[in-house]
C-alpha cells in the first residue's frame, strides 16, 4: 500500500522537476502537503537517556554527574552547569549554558518544562541552581567561559550580576538573550572547542611515544 506522505514527497519532487524550486516550495508550503510524519521529532540518539525525574534539581550533581554532549564533569563546573527539565520530566544536566543550548537545539518537539542555572554570585559550594525565569546574566564579560570565549554568567540577585559588570565588563541580560549569544557564538566555540580536544590528543600522543 502506498503511504499518503510517501506519495506527497514523489508529487513534489515531480513539481520540483517540471515547474522549478519556486513553484515547488510554494507546494511545499500547502496544508496538504505539511501531514506529520512518525519519525519527526527528536531523534532517539539525543532523547535524554536519564528516567524521569520530577525533581531534577534535588542532588543534580549525583544525579547528572557528566555532561552529556562534551563529557565534562558538572561537579568540576557547578558554577556554569545548566539543567533543562522537558515537559516529560526527562532531564539534561549540562556543564555550561553552551552545551545546554545544544539540548534545546536537537530537543526541538520536546518543549522545556523549566531551565535552571547555577547562582554565580553564591558563596556556597557548589553553587545552588536557580530557575533561568528569575536570573540575571552577565554576558560577554572578562569572566572566563565554558566551552565559550564569550562567558555568560548567571546570577540570581541582580545588584550582584551589576557589581560584577563593574568588576569585570560585560552586558546585562536575561536569559533569552544568553541563549540568543551562546547560538551567535556556536561556530567559533566549536572551532575552538575543537582545536583545544586535538591539541590535548596530540599532547597525549606524545607523552604516550616518551614513556615507552
Amino acid at each position: 500500500m502506498n503511504d499518503p506522505v510517501s506519495i506527497n514527497r514523489r508529487q513534489v519532487l515531480a513539481l520540483f522537476a517540471a515547474t522549478g524550486a519556486t513553484a515547488g516550495l510554494a507546494a511545499l508550503s500547502s496544508p496538504a502537503l505539511a501531514t506529520k510524519c512518525e519519525t519527526d521529532g527528536t531523534p532517539l540518539q539525543f532523547t535524554p537517556k536519564t528516567a524521569p525525574d520530577a525533581n531534577p534539581v534535588e542532588n543534580d550533581l549525583v544525579k547528572y554527574p557528566k555532561c552529556p554532549y562534551c563529557g565534562m564533569d558538572r561537579k568540576q563546573y557547578h558554577h556554569s552547569r545548566h539543567l533543562v527539565q522537558y515537559q516529560d520530566d526527562r532531564a539534561d544536566g549540562t556543564c555550561s549554558l553552551h552545551c545546554a543550548a545544544l539540548s534545546l537545539a536537537l530537543n526541538m518537539d520536546r518543549g522545556p518544562k523549566a531551565i535552571y542555572a547555577a547562582d554565580f554570585g553564591a558563596k556556597t559550594d557548589p553553587k545552588p541552581l536557580i530557575n533561568v525565569d528569575q536570573a540575571t546574566y552577565l554576558i560577554g564579560s572578562k569572566l572566563p567561559g565554558v566551552m565559550t570565549r564569550q562567558s555568560k554568567v548567571a546570577f540570581a540577585a541582580k545588584p550582584a550580576a551589576e557589581a560584577a559588570k563593574a568588576e569585570h565588563g560585560g552586558e546585562i541580560g536575561a536569559f533569552d538573550a544568553a541563549l540568543h549569544a551562546a547560538y551567535l557564538s556556536m561556530a567559533n566555540d566549536t572551532s575552538m572547542i575543537r582545536k583545544k580536544r586535538a591539541e590535548m590528543k596530540q599532547k597525549a600522543g606524545d607523552h604516550a611515544a616518551h614513556t615507552q
